[in-house]
């Protein structure tokens, strides 16, 4: 058979996404709730010891799961392949697959909006497909939009941090609902948690604190991969109407595993997560995005700094004292260019962690907001409670306010904690 130029690139792309992985495809058994279960055993060796994503054993099984499908992909610029070229150009140029759509979420396709915005509709210049924006569109208004693109599948395959209000999560969430109300399918190509899978950890969010940073009951660090949360989604939160679903796991990820073990190169899943140490903090210090300190942001290291107008040294000592394993607090200074306190000499403390399986980014940023209230008298939560959203009831800002401690903090949230730690563990693909 004699191949056009889309079908030579597209046998490229899948030569080179595939690597060693032979047929290893994504056709798994039906798991609990009706959700298809994973693709090939999970726990897998990859060949030269690389993390092989839910894209590479998707293409290295000739794109079977979307035979005969018009197919539009969720993603931004984390959706590569292993040698850095985008899904969506290679799956355009492959005359197996049928991608008639682009949808873009929170920060955009090409990830240039900041922090809450996105990039709108637009067309694609490199292939020609539209982009669709799925950015605070949900339920039947975002089932609408698929519904207009005319696709009969929807992938997704974005890189997610571990944190229950890193929203692409819940961009997850919304696709399945609208997906169930148009009928369409979907199927998540899974990718490494890049904190790793080993626990949970935090605060379990209650439901009358829901919103787009929260939509379920999930603890703050959740510990597991979007294929995962795929699955608990369908099984405990869309019963009332489970979307069709097929996850296609990695093979060669294991729990223990941090981003910088996966022999994957990183790309910044939005503006302000530039490296897989931000990633490793951002569960604990996006929380000062609910105070009137800086987390970081307009530095190039946010979220690994955060601060304000008149902190010193005092609050790096309190830090210090509290003893917390795995990490240590130094006394820094920055000038973030945009965001709170553009401008100006901030105050405040790095964060420094030296044993990252010991590090708790939760109970680290509790210790910091109790630390920085207790050292400077311009502590102060937004106006708006942004705090109670983050941490998904008001418990941790009232506790606070009381003068209670870490361990106190996070007693309260232990209870809770501990069942969604058992829940979660049904819907765990790795070992």
């Amino acid at each position: 058979m004699t191949l056009s130029r889309r079908g030579v690139l597209g046998l490229a792309g899948a030569i080179g996404s595939a690597g060693a992985l032979g047929a290893a495809g994504p056709h798994g058994p039906t798991g609990a709730h009706g959700a298809h279960g994973a693709s090939g055993d999970a726990g897998a060796t990859a060949a030269a010891g690389r993390v092989r994503t839910g894209f590479e054993r998707l293409a290295a099984d000739g794109y079977a799961a979307l035979a005969g499908q018009k197919v539009g992909v969720v993603t931004n610029p984390t959706g590569i392949t292993a040698d850095a070229r985008h899904l969506v150009d290679v799956l355009h140029a492959d005359e197996r697959v049928d991608l008639v759509a682009v949808f873009g979420p929170e920060h955009g396709f090409r990830g240039t909006a900041q922090a809450g915005d996105s990039e709108g509709a637009s067309r694609d210049p490199a292939t020609g497909l539209p982009v669709y924006d799925t950015y605070d569109k949900s339920g039947q208004k975002l089932a609408d939009v698929f519904t207009a693109a005319g696709i009969d599948t929807v992938v997704f395959d974005v890189q997610d941090v571990g944190a229950r209000f890193y929203t692409y999560i819940w961009t997850l969430y919304d696709c399945m609902r609208a997906a169930a109300l148009a009928g369409k399918a979907v199927v998540v190509l899974d990718r490494p948690n890049p904190v790793g899978g080993r626990r949970a950890a935090g605060p379990v969010l209650e439901r009358p604190y829901a919103s787009f940073v929260g939509r379920e009951p999930i603890a703050l660090a959740h510990g597991m991969t979007a294929a995962e949360l795929a699955r608990l989604f369908n099984g405990e939160f869309l019963t009332d109407r489970p979307v069709t679903l097929r996850t296609v796991a990695m093979s060669g990820w294991r729990r223990e595993s941090f981003f910088g073990e996966t022999g994957l190169p990183w790309v910044p899943p939005s503006p302000n997560m530039p490296t897989p140490d931000t990633a490793l903090a951002y569960a604990g210090t996006c929380l000062f995005e609910g105070t009137n300190l800086s987390e970081g942001r307009g530095t190039t290291t946010p979220f690994e700094v955060v601060g304000a107008e008149g902190i010193d040294r005092r609050w790096a000592e309190a830090a210090n004292a509290l003893g917390l394993p795995g990490v240590w607090f130094r006394e820094a200074y920055f000038t973030p260019t945009f965001s709170k306190h553009v401008g100006k000499v901030c105050g405040g403390v790095r964060l420094i962690v030296h044993d990252r399986e010991a590090f708790d980014p939760v109970r680290a940023g509790i210790g910091l907001l109790i630390t920085a209230r207790r050292v400077w008298s311009g502590f102060g939560w937004r106006a708006d409670h942004w705090i109670d959203r983050l941490t998904g009831s008001d418990r941790v800002r009232t506790l606070v306010d009381a003068g209670a401690d870490v361990d106190e903090v996070a007693g309260d949230w232990a209870a809770g904690l501990a069942r969604f730690g058992a829940v979660r563990e049904e819907y765990l693909l790795y070992p």
